[in-house]
């Protein structure tokens, strides 16, 4: 592998110890101590504040920005998929093998998209007055870190499926090394809330959960 590689592979044990350091972090706090009397379903609640919770309709104003709305769940599906294809990336580099053409194309089909979602969100938050005031430089660095890796990735998968295979040494450095900056980058900044995320739902879901307040009744 490359050097290139190792730095990528060496922050992301870095980005991977730290995050370890939080959830036990959060393990040892353990649950939250409710001493109202239970009237719900807490196991429900927090199944909602996951699923329906997090619905359009069910926010203040979300449903105010749908294609905004739409785009972000876009730009974080090609994280996810960006995070998984660096695996695979690795795997290749380490026992020689190459991503097949075809799938290198939907890779680079699904990045495509998801880049341009992350892109016009970068581009909103900066223009947007009301969005310019409450951002500060982590909200633009993660959003643009996390977006050219995503360019990273697609123009990676472009020289695997041919049309930039001249370049492909270039690319694969390149794509290494802001894989580095990210995965440094991920546990100090609001990236994290890739962990926190789903504690923070899980409380929230416990706790109007255990007032029988989630789910919502129907009228």
């Amino acid at each position: 592998m490359t050097v290139t590689a190792w730095i990528s592979i060496v922050a992301l044990v870095w980005c991977f110890v730290l995050f370890l350091s939080y959830l036990l972090t959060l393990i040892r706090k353990g649950k939250p101590e409710d001493l109202s009397q239970k009237s719900g379903n807490t196991a429900k609640g927090i199944l909602y504040s996951n699923t329906g919770a997090m619905m359009p309709n069910a926010k203040e104003s979300a449903y105010m920005h749908l294609p905004t709305y739409t785009a972000g769940i876009i730009f974080h599906l090609g994280n996810f998929l960006s995070l998984l294809m660096f695996v695979w990336v690795i795997i290749c580099c380490c026992c020689n093998l190459y991503t097949p053409a075809i799938l290198a194309w939907i890779l680079a089909a699904c990045l495509t998209i998801s880049s341009i979602c992350g892109f016009s969100i970068f581009v909103k938050r900066a223009f947007s007055k009301n969005l310019r005031s409450l951002s500060c430089f982590d909200d633009y660095f993660s959003n643009g870190i996390c977006t050219l890796f995503q360019i990273a990735g697609l123009l990676l998968m472009l020289s695997q499926a041919g049309p930039l295979a001249a370049h492909a040494s270039v690319l694969l450095n390149v794509y290494f090394i802001v894989a580095a900056v990210l995965f440094f980058w991920m546990p100090l900044g609001k990236i994290r809330h890739l962990l926190y995320y789903f504690s923070a739902r899980c409380h929230l879901g416990f706790f109007y959960g255990w007032r029988n307040t989630w789910p919502p009744k129907k009228a």
